[in-house]
């Protein structure tokens, strides 16, 4: 089958072998354990976002890879504003990590990112070969996403300070199986060198 063009209808993307993928950080949190992973996800938040500066200084692409939450008729940028309002669990990590204009999306109606989307022609547009996940929760969606994407033979960097779950035992575990199953590297964000993905 000859390869697709990367040309989206003359809206191509970036060109980028590697590609920052943040995982239902948009999320007002209002579902039980919404509290604990907040406890856990404030934290993360600003290290996923001083990761994401980073990610931007060495041409490395965001892509907002993001519930649904079962709201058919909403968008990403809907989701954006309700995270923001006052009184919204979640509204200090949206603030946080607020994309910006050249940062991607894509909404998934699942756990996975790729299950139903379109992360995987996104990725391929890209020419991404390595994915860096982070987000919450580290033990549902950022596993189900890095196994979709360990099946696919992406590279996987999964810094083990930049996800979060609704406790450290359950993220653990999960950075553990990823590391161990998924071959996912899970040094923290802080000790990547970005300069020797590739790029």
């Amino acid at each position: 089958m000859p390869r697709r063009s990367h040309d989206l209808h003359g809206a191509a993307p970036d060109e980028s072998r590697t590609a920052l993928l943040l995982i239902d950080v948009i999320n007002d949190l209002d579902f039980p354990g919404g509290d604990r992973l907040l406890a856990h996800a404030l934290p993360m938040a600003h290290r996923v976002r001083a990761l994401k500066q980073r990610c931007r200084d060495a041409g490395i692409p965001a892509v907002y890879v993001n519930d649904n939450f079962g709201r058919w008729q909403s968008n990403f940028h809907r989701q954006i504003e309700h995270c923001l309002e006052e009184g919204v669990r979640g509204r200090e990590i949206a603030a946080l990590l607020r994309p910006g204009e050249d940062d991607y999306f894509v909404l998934k109606p699942k756990h996975s990112g790729f299950y139903g989307t379109t992360l995987e022609i996104l990725l391929e547009s890209l020419g991404a070969q390595t994915l860096l996940l982070t987000g919450m929760a580290g033990n549902i969606c950022v596993l189900f996403t890095a196994n979709d994407a360990y099946m696919r033979d992406y590279r996987l960097f999964v810094p083990s300070d930049c996800t979060a779950s609704e406790t450290e035992e359950d993220n653990g575990h999960a950075l553990r199986q990823m590391q161990r199953f998924l071959k996912a590297d899970i040094t923290p964000s802080d000790e990547l060198d970005l300069e020797r993905l590739p790029a």
